[in-house]
């Protein structure tokens, strides 16, 4: 600390209408809007520090992390700035800027921080013309629930000022304590600069067995994998657990230098996007392959020859498995949770252990009261997104760790695994396919007709039949989340056809982009019969999509000729 002190300032400023965050707290948007309209950035910052109690706010501790993405260097300096303004006492900040949102979430649950502020946009391309985002997690290192993202929203339509210290300047890159004398404070302002990865990687030692893994991947008979970091925060990561920590040879991990524009790709781990990894995976000479998203959330796991596990089949096997890993055994297994529009292949592994399933609306933050309430300490979602009660994150390198140890334990390979799963559960086939950048007002009239439809009386025993298939309406409804712990009611998240073989249909709008709208479909079929287990999704689930196109006339309505396959 040196020279004068840094001046408080506080700045008129004007209400944006379309600040309210998305589900757990985030507002995101195209990066030119956060660069390029005036306030935009601090309006929001603002109402995410306004929406902390003052007597809470004084003094207390925050964590700050970003995927690296375009704009994430202004924007921190911006957070930090505004955070010594408005009384935080202490920021804990990664080197860089650098932070997963697990690690975020490790570390506000560690040095019981109040919260913590996430610059990503998650699995959303970056770079000038990308997207751009800002999430809060709470003190339980969850993303916001919506009572807290309600009164961001709320403070943000009504916003006159924010304060700010615009001289406060740090060094990003300088590990350790910075201080800062302010104006009328009394106590110095710290911000303190940490490894992105030591701490979290000291969480994971406590929940694996290290020694198992590694005596995998190293070694004659070592299993060889291929782990892409997408160009996002997980390079650190990848490189220090897996390489470093865990013995993988260093050439097992690919794009592992954050870039600000992910290499001009798009961040998402699955077959659409993760096509470098997939090509590798096809010749043959990798067991094991994983991608990241953007921010090391989400999670893809690839087989030798590209054989591919979907997200809601990785839930499943990973609750069949848990044995395996000695942070359950200690623990125990309490219940697991799913999204709603996430197949019910876990539902069946619950029933053969005897744990219950919780089954939420889509959104992380409404596990986060299971767990804190200890009722489940599993969750998955259909997004490439699994965890545990580690963290109160999905945790995408938790998950990979999760595969390497049930590998290690059974002796099997990733095939070897999914087909003894399917042999023993049955097969739940399954797709998300994805209508996105749709005009706001079109989504809303297709789904309202559409609730109309399948809610009426009418429609429950209506038969659909599309070639030798027969599909007759069991349940209908539009999903409905009491949550078990508090007592929210959250309405209105997807409208469900269940049939009588228990075939499922799910229509949901995404609330993940705040520009355009995205329709998102679901369908699942299940197999029992071993002989059935070998064909392609998308041609099993050809009758059920045939349905949703037919009631739903999204093509007509949208003049979409097809949506984007996600899983």
């Amino acid at each position: 600390m040196e020279g004068s002190p840094i001046p408080v300032l506080t700045v008129p400023t004007a209400p944006y209408e379309d600040q309210r965050p998305a589900g757990g707290g985030g507002l995101r948007r195209p990066t030119g809007l956060f660069e390029g309209q005036r306030n935009y950035l601090p309006n929001f910052i603002q109402s995410v520090l306004s929406s902390i109690d003052l007597r809470d706010r004084q003094g207390c501790t925050m964590v700050v992390g970003s995927d690296g993405r375009y704009f994430s260097k202004t924007a921190t300096e911006i957070v930090v700035q505004m955070a010594a303004a408005n009384g935080i006492g202490r920021l804990i900040i990664g080197q860089n800027g650098i932070l997963s949102t697990p690690a975020v979430s490790c570390i506000i649950r560690k040095i019981k921080a109040a919260g913590g502020i996430i610059l990503t946009a998650s699995h959303c391309p970056g770079g000038p013309g990308g997207e751009f985002g800002v999430k809060f997690n709470v003190a339980n290192g969850g993303p916001a629930p919506d009572v807290v993202s309600d009164k961001i929203y709320q403070i943000s339509k009504t916003i006159e000022e924010y304060a700010i210290c615009p001289d406060l300047r740090i060094d990003l890159s300088r590990l350790g304590r910075q201080e800062f004398d302010l104006e009328n404070k009394f106590k110095p302002f710290r911000v303190e600069i940490v490894d992105p990865v030591d701490i979290y990687l000291n969480l994971l030692r406590t929940v694996f067995d290290f020694h198992a893994i590694k005596s995998l991947l190293t070694g004659p008979s070592q299993l060889k994998i291929r782990v892409d970091a997408m160009h996002g925060v997980m390079g650190p990561y990848v490189r220090k657990v897996l390489c470093d920590e865990l013995g993988a040879p260093a050439n097992s991990a690919i794009n592992c230098v954050p870039l600000e524009d992910f290499g001009g790709q798009h961040p998402d781990p699955n077959l659409t996007y993760a096509t470098t990894l997939l090509e590798a995976m096809k010749g043959g000479e990798y067991g094991f392959g994983a991608a990241f998203d953007a921010d090391g959330d989400r999670y893809m796991i690839l087989g030798q020859n590209g054989f591919f596990v979907s997200p809601s089949d990785s839930l499943a096997i990973i609750a069949a498995n848990l044995s395996c890993i000695p942070y359950f055994r200690q623990m125990g297994i309490r219940g697991f949770g799913r999204s709603m529009p996430t197949s019910t292949a876990l539902d069946r592994v619950a029933k053969s252990m005897k744990v219950p399933v919780y089954e939420t609306p889509a959104g992380w933050r409404f596990f986060s009261n299971l767990m804190d309430s200890g009722r489940c300490n599993l969750c998955g979602e259909e997004s490439f997104g699994t965890g545990s009660d580690h963290l109160r994150e999905k945790d995408g390198l938790w998950a990979v760790l999760v595969w390497l140890s049930i590998i290690a334990a059974r002796k099997q390979s990733v095939e070897e695994i999914v087909r003894d799963h399917w042999a023993k559960f049955g097969r739940h086939y399954y797709c998300r396919f994805d209508y996105e950048g749709l005009d706001p007002k079109a989504t809303y009239y297709i789904m309202r007709d559409l609730e109309a439809l399948v809610t009426d009386k009418s429609f429950i025993g209506q038969q659909f039949a599309v070639g030798s298939h027969v599909y007759s309406v069991a349940k209908t409804d539009s999903f409905e989340y009491v949550d078990p712990v508090d007592g929210t009611v959250t309405k209105k998240q997807g409208l469900r056809i269940i049939f009588s073989d228990a075939s499922r249909l799910i229509f949901r709008l995404s609330s993940s982009s705040g520009v355009r709208a995205t329709l998102r479909l679901y369908a699942e079929s299940y197999e029992r019969d071993p002989s059935g287990h070998d064909q392609e999704p998308q041609a099993v689930l050809s009758p059920l999509i045939a349905i949703a196109l037919k009631i739903s006339q999204i093509h007509e309505r949208t003049g979409r000729r097809g949506p984007t396959v996600i899983t």
